[in-house]
């Protein structure tokens, strides 16, 4: 092993020297760097290395790497690249490809090797990572999706960029964000071509020529008809039609989609909920927009036909989703504020009409109207809880005065988070609705079960609601303690926490509540619990 760790500071002595000889370092500076790259050598070349020493070698050869850069800056000395900086940046390289084959597994080791070649190396260079690291992770859409992104991107070659695409295709022929991804591809490169094209002809040069097809977005055309053809669902098609939008280009691709859109995906509450929405965004007459009476008449002309499409909409579906896309229109351009009177008045018009409509279709949406519009002391308070679980969402339901609608409302809304959103919506809301009490036992109970839910739970976040419900009910609660004790003793767990649990269970508990826990704790420590 002394050997090997010898040769390898023999090698840098030529680079070391330039350092010193052109004035980037010291003697004593170079010194330090041999001491300290040998102790870093001979941790690479043991029997049994880690991880951590492979990445402390790399870290110390980048800071080395930009100590060099800011000295260069410093005395304004732009030479000699080649015996000073390649060396390190091939050496650090060579230590990512050691690292990566042995960690193989470690993607986010991956992604720094991919990191390092950005900032540091060549462009082929982070070619060969990427090629190398798909062939570990083929099963990760997003690695595919970086790497084509960084042929575009890095190397300004769209051909290999969409190669990427067709092979990820391969292994994930039913993935929406790659087609998404490819489709956007597509038109970067058109416009790309488009401005190379505009640039030449105003310099008068004619050197190159341009496919009039691929000028027109043609190959992203091809794309979406084949995503389209494998993924038939409205919300995807509007996914591929709002990144169409975004390019000044695509009028007839555009035109095309929401041909198809109206065409085969009528049956979709999302189609109609999108149709109606555009016409908010119909540009108005310029004239009349030069006044607030004149804006206020042309929104009223953009929300009639809005809710002319709505209307057709429910005509068509008569479903409970198209009445609630109508309702949660009506409500947002309720809550709009405007100063103008006859705005006002023609907003509340537009929401009566789906209340009154909705009731022989979706009896919900009426009680949530009249919930949200009718002020929250109006309603009984013995009556009121139902009318709230129908619609949890409202923010006046979590803030209820009555305590046990408050708390089976904050329940509800941790649930409906979860269930529409996953976890991180249910961690976020749980964190907010946490401040504002009163709080239900069952509230953090359910935040823990989800957690528990979780392909991969984490014991810091159980012990973090574990905690937080202590709060609330450290006193009284010695089932809640006894759980807490479970969960360390579990797989998750770290056994050796449970007595100082119950050294402060004993502290904080009150009353009967010591007696009951001290007794359910004997049971549990006996396993007959």
């Amino acid at each position: 092993m002394a050997e090997i760790v010898q040769h390898r500071i023999e090698e840098r002595i030529p680079e070391l020297e330039q350092l010193e000889r052109v004035g980037l370092f010291t003697k004593k500076e170079v010194k330090s760097i041999i001491k300290r790259a040998t102790a870093l050598e001979y941790k690479l070349h043991r029997l049994v290395v880690n991880k951590e020493d492979f990445i402390a070698y790399i870290q110390y050869e980048i800071n080395v790497l930009e100590l060099t850069k800011k000295r260069r800056a410093h005395i304004h000395y732009q030479f000699k690249r080649e015996e000073i900086e390649f060396p390190v940046i091939h050496r650090i390289n060579s230590v990512f490809r050691r690292a990566t084959n042995k960690w193989k597994d470690d993607v986010q080791l991956w992604l720094s090797h991919v990191a390092f070649c950005k900032k540091w190396a060549t462009k082929g260079q982070i070619s060969k990572v990427f090629s190398a690291m798909l062939a570990i992770h083929p099963d990760k859409p997003a690695l595919w999706i970086m790497a084509a992104k960084s042929e575009l991107e890095d190397r300004s070659s769209s051909e290999s960029a969409r190669h990427l695409f067709l092979r990820t295709l391969r292994f994930h022929p039913d993935n929406k964000k790659v087609f998404q991804e490819y489709f956007r591809m597509e038109l970067l490169h058109c416009e790309k071509l488009r401005k190379q094209k505009s640039e030449l002809e105003k310099a008068e040069m004619d050197l190159v020529s341009f496919s009039p097809e691929i000028l027109a977005g043609k190959l992203a055309d091809v794309v979406y008809r084949d995503a389209t053809a494998k993924i038939k669902e409205a919300e995807f098609v509007i996914s591929l039609l709002n990144i169409a939008a975004i390019f000044d280009f695509t009028k007839e691709l555009q035109d095309f989609i929401l041909q198809d859109l109206q065409t085969n995906y009528t049956a979709d509450s999302l189609t109609w909920d999108f149709m109606a929405k555009r016409e908010l965004e119909a540009p108005g007459a310029g004239e009349e927009l030069q006044t607030a009476k004149g804006r206020a008449s042309d929104i009223n002309r953009r929300e009639e036909r809005c809710c002319q499409v709505y209307e057709e909409g429910v005509k068509s579906l008569s479903a409970e989703p198209m009445w609630s896309c109508y309702a949660t229109f009506c409500l947002e351009r309720l809550k709009r504020k405007t100063n103008v009177e006859e705005l006002k008045e023609k907003v509340s018009e537009c929401t009566q009409e789906p209340m009154s409509q909705a009731s022989v279709y979706l009896e919900v949406d009426v009680y949530v109207f009249r919930i949200r519009l009718t002020p929250p002391s109006f309603l009984c308070p013995q009556e009121s809880l139902p009318l709230w679980q129908l619609q949890h969402l409202d923010d006046r339901g979590l803030l209820s005065a009555v305590a046990a609608v408050a708390m089976a409302i904050k329940e509800s809304y941790l649930d409906w988070s979860y269930s529409t959103g996953g976890y991180k919506k249910a961690r976020r809301n749980f964190t907010s609705l946490q401040e504002n009490r009163p709080l239900s036992k069952a509230f953090f109970t359910r935040m823990i079960e989800i957690e528990k839910e979780q392909e991969t739970p984490r014991m810091s976040s159980l012990r973090d609601y574990y905690e937080r419900a202590l709060q609330e009910f450290a006193t009284s609660d010695d089932d809640l303690w006894l759980q807490y004790i479970q969960e360390e003793l579990g797989p998750l767990g770290q056994p050796e926490n449970c007595s100082k649990i119950h050294w402060r269970a004993m502290k904080f508990l009150e009353g009967p509540s010591v007696e009951s826990f001290t007794s359910k704790y004997t049971l549990m420590q006996t396993g007959h619990l």
